[in-house]
């Protein structure tokens, strides 16, 4: 198959969402409808044995939240579908931020009881910075929730975007019937059920059917001929161009852990949604019909055998074809990297593949040599951009419990840190450890994972701190100044950059208007 037709069957996009929306249940029955699984599990269950196929972790299965970035590719109707499910909690919140910049669109779940909370809204505001085309599924209708037509005010409202319903909810809560397909005018009522798909669905291609009526009550009917009435009349047509320059939010409605309205949402998915785009580097803008390949890693894994104590690299293909086992250049490396073992993911099932085309996500087995915002090209030197670490907001000093094991915490650290899961900033000043993460939780994962798959054993100690400012100068001699006048705050991060540790808001502002000439950046690209 050709490059152009390769890159046109694709569809590489992220699901998004505040905790408890319903996100990994929604990814879930995707696979299910793709046929990648065969019966949908549920998080932390006693009576489902087959786990959350996306939350693999022992702690993601102990807790029943995602806390990494799960990569899955499944094909339906010919269609090759790459999906992220995103940790939903705020804590990880930057995993989500780097995962969006590989994804070309979005899928954003939110809970029809609760509507559109604090971390959807910031997850739109990435959304917004890039334009990417964002679908909203109102999901757990087979719940007592708010009415239709004031999420979807509050949608349009909180997240500054508009929006066009492309399927409406038949009544809500136990009274729920079903959903009708605005966007091909059809009505499917489904059988719920929870774990296999159900095939008994009735398709009505006119509303004014009598059998309407006596399948759904004439009351149900009446009123679902009214909305659909309503809609068409108050919202303008949906128009695919403005969905994919992010200006206007289709919205489907649904309840995820009972099969209704999924399949409307991915039957219209895979026929608006965007194929790969052109993506930009600090050189130029890259098109994914370019012959020669190129890629970026957003996101490191390690151990996701614990049995193997593996690395793995995802890499983001953005033109041309990659192949295994082919030489590749490493942009910011010393000598070409070549992989023998290239896979993609179904959660941590994984298969060797011999090539991959603008869109996937490959995993590559790695020893060390990449980290997140590398650059892989056939040698052009270029670097993708849009992939910055941000300051943190809670900063711990790490203590070593077991000085026999420092050789394995180091390890442990630098590893995780490379992953992502948090920043590491090394002190000039007594070489002291501290982890900066956006929130409490993942001093847990940390300590976690260093106890079991390192055998380190670590407290964290809080620190006065503010804020990490990446600090840079046009005059190397001010710079270095700089550095020695506040040496007991000046910290290295992974990669040696510069970094003053703030104590205070009020502090950094009278540091920042004592030396002016020096730059303070709150994200690691500048």
């Amino acid at each position: 198959m050709s490059l152009p037709s390769e890159i046109n069957k694709r569809r590489t996009f992220a699901i998004i969402a505040h905790p408890d929306a319903g996100k990994t249940t929604l990814t879930e029955k995707l696979l299910l409808f793709g046929g990648a699984i065969q019966t949908a599990g549920a998080v932390k269950s006693n009576k489902i044995d087959t786990a959350t196929k996306s939350d693999w972790m022992e702690i993601e299965k102990q807790r029943g939240i995602s806390v990494a970035t799960s990569v899955m590719g499944f094909e339906y109707k010919q269609v090759k579908i790459n999906l992220l499910d995103t940790p939903g909690h705020q804590d990880f919140a930057e995993d989500t931020y780097r995962t969006l910049t590989a994804v070309d669109s979005v899928i954003m779940v939110i809970d029809c009881v609760k509507g559109v909370e604090i971390q959807t809204e910031k997850l739109m505001e990435v959304c917004r910075m890039r334009n990417t085309p964002v679908i909203c599924f109102i999901n757990k209708l087979d719940r007592e929730g708010r009415d239709p037509y004031d999420l979807l005010d509050e949608v349009e409202s909180k997240l500054n975007i508009k929006v066009r319903p492309l399927s409406w909810p038949i009544g809500m809560g136990k009274g729920f019937k079903g959903v009708y397909n605005l966007f091909e005018k059809k009505l499917n009522l489904f059988t719920p059920s929870q774990r296999k798909l159900s095939d008994d669905r009735q398709v009505f291609e006119d509303l004014g059917d009598d059998r309407l009526d006596m399948l759904i009550g004439t009351s149900n009917a009446q009123q679902l001929r009214e909305d659909v009435e309503l809609i068409e009349g108050v919202y303008p047509e949906f128009e695919i161009n403005e969905y994919l320059e992010g200006k206007v939010a289709p919205v489907f409605f649904g309840s995820a852990v009972n099969n209704f309205g999924v399949n409307e949402m991915l039957d219209t998915f895979i026929q608006i949604a965007p194929i790969p785009q052109s993506r930009e580097t600090d050189v130029r803008e890259v098109s994914p019909s370019e012959a020669k390949f190129s890629g970026f890693i957003f996101k490191i894994h390690a151990n996701m055998d614990p049995n193997h104590r593996n690395r793995i690299a995802f890499l983001r293909i953005c033109s041309g074809k990659f192949e295994r086992n082919r030489p590749y250049h490493h942009v910011r490396g010393p000598k070409p990297l070549r992989f023998s073992n290239v896979t993609q993911f179904m959660a941590q099932d994984k298969e060797i593949i011999d090539e991959a085309f603008p869109g996937d996500i490959v995993g590559l087995y790695d020893t060390g040599n990449l980290k997140i915002g590398d650059t892989l090209t056939e040698g052009e030197n270029m670097v993708y951009t849009g992939i910055p670490s941000f300051s943190p907001e809670i900063f711990r000093e790490v203590v070593n419990k077991d000085a026999m094991k420092t050789k394995q915490l180091e390890k442990g650290l630098k590893q995780l840190m490379e992953e992502g899961v948090a920043q590491l900033f090394t002190f000039d000043m007594g070489a002291r450890k501290v982890v900066g993460t956006v929130g409490q939780l993942q001093f847990e994962v940390i300590q976690f994972r260093l106890k079991n798959e390192y055998n380190a054993t670590v407290e964290f100690h809080p620190m006065n701190l503010y804020k990490a400012c990446w600090i840079s100068c046009k005059d190397k001699k001010q710079l270095d100044e700089f550095v020695r006048s506040k040496n007991r705050y000046i910290a290295r991060d992974k990669d040696e950059k510069l970094v003053f540790m703030a104590e205070s808001k009020s502090w950094l502002q009278m540091v920042q208007d004592n030396y002016p000439e020096i730059e303070f950046h709150f994200t690691s690209e500048f």
